[in-house]
């Protein structure tokens, strides 16, 4: 675009009219500098949502891991009470109990030759994502003879975040061993585990209700059994070994011994190969 100016000679001569090339550059440098403006505020935008994405990320593990801190106290502060008494009951192991002291639950053939070991805590949101992904995979595996899975129960989130659900759950799943139905209510829970600061599974009437979802469980054997909390010390035990094992955080898988859930590229399908491989061998 062309402007007029008029251009200052010195004193005593007349100032001199001249077109001047103007405002295009401008307009173009203005236009620059305008998408550059927009590219970084995008980029911020982006980096920002990645930071949000991050932190639920962290935010949803940290939920499961333990804060030895605080939490050993708690273990040790309620290691044996029982809801509504204050002294700790003798340990009884659920039917058919086996692992060292009798702290695991399996679900499986003795004759599969591979292991999985799982620590688990019935409130643990992660551990509710690991069941829902492997689920299948597990129940194949153990059905087909090729896998046994042994469960130990924990009450990581009860010393986290306070209440009794994790313990109480964790009973009611010892309960339902007895009658030979612990793997149908251990999905039962899972499947309708409530949010991890909600300790709805503190209330054994809900966990006796959940337990009319799995045939032939809701009976007055199962029943006395979550009331009472007839392996409630059995699962404090269970919590203490889960804590002088070292593990910090729930759900921790090893297979045959190796934690493959600190193994970001592990899969249902890779776990179906090395539980190939571990028969093959």
């Amino acid at each position: 675009m062309w402007s007029l100016e008029r251009v200052d000679l010195g004193p005593g001569r007349r100032a001199a009219p001249r077109f001047v090339l103007r405002g295009v550059s401008e307009k173009n440098r203005d236009g620059k500098r305008t998408a550059r403006e927009r590219l970084a505020v995008e980029r911020e935008k982006q980096k920002a949502a990645e930071r949000r994405r991050r932190t639920l990320i962290v935010a949803a593990s940290v939920v499961c891991v333990l804060g030895l801190a605080t939490v050993v106290g708690v273990l040790a502060a309620n290691h044996g009470k029982d809801s509504g008494s204050s002294k700790a009951g003798p340990v009884v192991a659920p039917s058919g109990a086996t692992g060292k002291d009798s702290l695991a639950i399996q679900v499986g053939k003795d004759s599969a030759k591979p292991t999985l070991t799982v620590w688990e805590d019935f409130r643990c949101p992660a551990c509710q994502a690991f069941e829902t992904a492997y689920r299948p995979t597990l129940h194949e595996l153990t059905d087909s003879g090729r896998l046994k899975v042994q469960y130990h129960l924990v009450t990581l989130i009860d010393g986290n975040l306070g209440g009794t659900g994790s313990k109480r759950a964790a009973n009611a799943a010892a309960c339902a061993q007895d009658a030979g139905k612990f793997r149908d209510f251990h999905d039962v829970l899972y499947e309708n585990q409530p949010k991890e600061t909600d300790d709805a599974y503190a209330s054994n009437a809900k966990l006796i209700e959940l337990a009319g979802k799995v045939s032939g469980l809701d009976t007055p054997a199962f029943k006395k059994c979550v009331n009472t909390g007839a392996h409630d010390s059995w699962v404090m035990k269970s919590a203490a070994a889960f804590q002088a094992g070292g593990f910090t955080g729930t759900p921790t898988v090893l297979f045959d011994g190796k934690n493959i859930y600190a193994d970001q590229t592990m899969t249902p399908a890779k776990l179906k190969q090395l539980v190939q491989a571990a028969n093959k061998g």
